[in-house]
């Protein structure tokens, strides 16, 4: 009931934000980075935790979420190679969505309760590997609450983080955690995206503690809601990492 009640509350602000978030059809800003072999991988944001990562002809959608503000369509977007789904949460999770992004040969990887809510997914573990395509792999990776009082969010075990390999490029996509001890075996990051919202993953600190115990190149907070996210901006000012805002409300 306590847990409910919680998820309940969270999912009140997030659509508390309803008024304060540019609409979809506003323009949103891609960053292409590229690969080793100079290949292109655009990175769009789409909202709070959902992105799109387009590589090679190949899509590639995390945690795709329709409802939460502003709504989206998925349907107007390409059809999914693969969808990642960090977590069961509803901000996260979206049946609705991976349904829209679906075709034959799309690829859920997810982990277990999110398998049995949308009914499909190829499961991993955190600690598991996948290889995706003939030059992506993937790795699931811890994402948990540790601070006393907020472990019954993302207990650990439970939830993945996710490392993506794509020609060379790292991508680290961290998930629902806070600055968790398994941060410090993640190596050469080229791009990362670290959440930073009280109560439910880390404060600008804690996200800026995080980045430093692997030094990513780039760093994109996300999952910020009413964060003042540029204090993480601050935070890291001649650490060498360059920060990135973008719309990840």
């Amino acid at each position: 009931m306590i847990m409910k009640k919680q998820l309940k509350t969270k999912m009140m602000a997030l659509l508390g934000l309803a008024m304060s978030i540019p609409t979809l059809g506003q323009a949103q800003v891609a960053d292409t980075f590229f690969t080793k072999s100079k290949k292109e991988v655009v990175i769009t944001p789409i909202k709070h935790g959902s992105m799109r990562i387009a590589y090679n002809g190949l899509e590639i959608q995390v945690d795709p979420v329709t409802v939460l503000p502003p709504a989206t369509d998925y349907s107007t977007f390409p059809k999914a190679d693969f969808i990642l789904v960090t977590h069961e949460h509803f901000d996260h999770c979206d049946k609705n969505a991976v349904e829209q992004l679906r075709k034959e040969s799309t690829s859920v990887i997810t982990n277990a309760n999110s398998a049995k809510l949308l009914g499909w997914g190829d499961v991993m573990k955190n600690g598991e590997s996948k290889k995706l395509a003939g030059d992506i792999q993937l790795d699931a990776v811890p994402a948990y609450n540790h601070t006393e009082g907020r472990t019954q969010f993302h207990p650990k075990g439970r939830d993945n983080g996710f490392i993506l390999t794509i020609d060379g490029l790292r991508i680290y996509i961290a998930g629902d955690t806070e600055d968790i001890p398994e941060m410090e075996a993640v190596k050469d990051i080229d791009v990362a995206f670290l959440p930073t919202n009280q109560p439910y993953t880390m404060t600008p600190e804690q996200t800026a503690k995080a980045a430093k115990m692997f030094m990513p190149k780039v760093l994109f907070p996300y999952h910020y809601g009413e964060t003042k996210i540029e204090r993480v901006v601050d935070l890291l000012k001649g650490s060498g990492i360059d920060v990135r805002i973008r719309n990840y409300q």
